[in-house]
């Protein structure tokens, strides 16, 4: 049964909506951090990062991969036309996940003293463990809502009603916002609690974000009626024990990859901070400004980036299980080079700009730091590499290579965590920053992880990147020009004025200037015509007659 109510969405299009939306909450997600630094400072921020970074680590294992489970097995039984074992699919998988997320919420709450122990150690100057424990338990209440969120989305990710989707995370994100500006101000401001309770305030609105989402949601799908409750037609009748067993299959690889994606961040967090403080010992003061940009800070700047990607893989899912399922993998390469094309002409450029006028991009959204350009810099890549590999353990997961991504991702978890220390102790040595080693233990592992992955499924799956090796002296002439043009302005307009406000106006220039001259350049080389189509190029053709 087909309805009006919402419109589903082509590959390319989808990939235009999901990106918009995303962009758009990345957008408030680094407007409200201004405010928030404000608030909470540096040792807010880090606090804020010690917190929401093991939420997230448990939320991966509570729910991650149950989404995209959702969404393959729609879109597999969408295209047979099995409506009522749709039906069936989302009934089973709220089942499973509330019994799930109430476990992992027990866990996390009762255990939370104990991790904040496992991160910062006795440590009584700054941060303590105590205070850790405290915001991850006030953050642990949101296990029990956001994973019927995702499983939510799974759903209209698999019917490919990419718009209400990207509208529920734009609904999340202003709640969240909203409370944690209000609920950190006045706790800290008005009330003058301890900094512990503006934080714990500020990671329990993904609770109440999450709701919020859910609710509307689940209002579409009502109105949409995307699942009747008496369904009559021909289909084959797929038992729960059926359905139970596909969502296990297909979630339980995503959750172990999100798990040890997760645990990149995670590992990081606590080998930085155990370093710092028990082998170079620094002080609380330091150790919470360089954790609180790796943890906080520096990720709301990457989230811009990886917005794109993001919505690269909210489309790529379901159009490439489609592909797959109809056993056409000419359509599954052409697409999975086209993300990939897509993130080189677009992720690039980002990155190169962020790292490059690092100080005013800082000095806006922050205030004047000494560690945060410094180690933001650097910490920008991570987002580029980060967002490569997104593309292509989704593509992998797409057409059931579970072995493959997981073996990857392993290498390169693995490679991150043996070099991590060597090489925290090797920067410190010669003088750098000494989150420049656990940096490059993730590009590091991200580039084994990235170019095995990508050259098993050239020999074993014969994927071809001709197409795009065949581009990529166009992209790299593109991306030169695009640092000459910020070196060049560089001569002439000056980067390291301290006020805040003055950053507005820079950032503008070199930015109309730079982008400028790189959209150019690739409307030239063909780059853009081959990545976003015709329509765009069009449009572009009336400004460079």
């Amino acid at each position: 049964m087909k309805s009006n109510a919402m419109k589903k969405n082509s590959f390319i299009e989808g990939t235009i909506v999901a990106t918009m939306g995303i962009f758009l909450v990345k957008v408030i997600g680094i407007i409200y951090v201004i405010p928030l630094n404000a608030i909470i400072g540096e040792q807010g921020g880090a606090l804020y990062g010690y917190g929401y970074t093991i939420y997230q680590l448990f939320l991966s294992i509570s729910s991650a991969g149950f989404p995209f489970a959702i969404s393959k097995i729609t879109s597999e039984y969408n295209a047979l036309g099995y409506k009522k074992a749709i039906s069936n699919t989302y009934k089973v998988s709220l089942k499973l996940i509330s019994v799930i997320s109430i476990l992992i919420f027990f866990i996390l709450f009762i255990f939370a003293p104990q991790i904040g122990n496992l991160i910062i150690g006795k440590a009584t100057e700054g941060n303590t463990y105590q205070d850790i424990g405290f915001v991850i338990r006030m953050v642990s209440f949101a296990i029990l809502v956001v994973p019927f969120l995702g499983v939510t989305k799974g759903l209209l990710q698999g019917y490919k009603y990419i718009t209400p989707y990207s509208i529920s995370q734009v609904i999340e994100q202003v709640v969240r916002v909203i409370i944690i500006l209000v609920g950190t101000y006045v706790s800290l401001k008005v009330l003058h609690l301890p900094l512990k309770i503006g934080v714990g305030i500020a990671v329990s609105a993904a609770f109440f974000g999450g709701l919020a989402a859910y609710i509307y949601l689940k209002i579409k799908i009502k109105k949409a009626n995307l699942l009747p409750k008496n369904v009559v037609d021909d289909e084959v009748v797929i038992s729960s024990s059926e359905i139970i067993r596909k969502i296990l299959m297909y979630s339980i690889p995503f959750i172990m990859i999100s798990l040890v994606n997760n645990l990149y961040t995670t590992v990081d967090m606590i080998l930085l901070s155990r370093t710092m403080n028990d082998l170079l010992h620094l002080k609380s003061s330091v150790v919470d400004s360089i954790v609180g940009v790796y943890t906080t800070w520096g990720i709301k700047l990457n989230n811009i980036i990886l917005a794109v990607s993001t919505g690269l893989v909210t489309s790529l899912i379901p159009n490439i299980v489609t592909s797959f399922t109809k056993h056409d993998m000419d359509d599954v390469n052409y697409k999975f080079n086209k993300a990939i094309q897509c993130v080189l002409l677009v992720i690039v450029p980002m990155t190169i700009f962020l790292s490059l006028l690092v100080k005013p991009v800082w000095t806006l959204f922050y205030g004047n730091s000494y560690y945060g350009p410094i180690v933001y810099q650097y910490f920008v890549y991570t987002a580029l590499f980060g967002g490569i590999y997104t593309i292509i353990v989704n593509t992998l997961q797409g057409i059931n290579k579970y072995k493959l991504v997981i073996a990857t991702v392993m290498i390169g978890l693995v490679t991150n965590a043996i070099l991590d220390v060597p090489l925290m102790l090797f920067f410190d040595k010669i003088g750098m920053n000494v989150s420049y080693g656990a940096i490059t233990a993730a590009l590091i592992g991200y580039t084994l992880s990235i170019v095995t992955s990508m050259g098993i499924l050239k020999k074993k799956y014969l994927f071809r990147f001709e197409q795009t090796f065949k581009r990529l002296p166009k992209y790299i002439i593109s991306w030169g020009c695009f640092i000459l043009s910020i070196y060049l302005m560089k001569l002439f307009i000056p980067t390291n004025l301290h006020g805040r406000f003055i950053q507005i106006p820079i950032l503008m220039v070199y930015g109309i200037v730079s982008f400028f001259t790189y959209i150019y350049i690739n409307y030239k080389n063909g780059n853009i015509k081959s990545v976003f189509g015709n329509k765009i190029n069009n449009i572009l053709k009336k400004y460079f007659k």
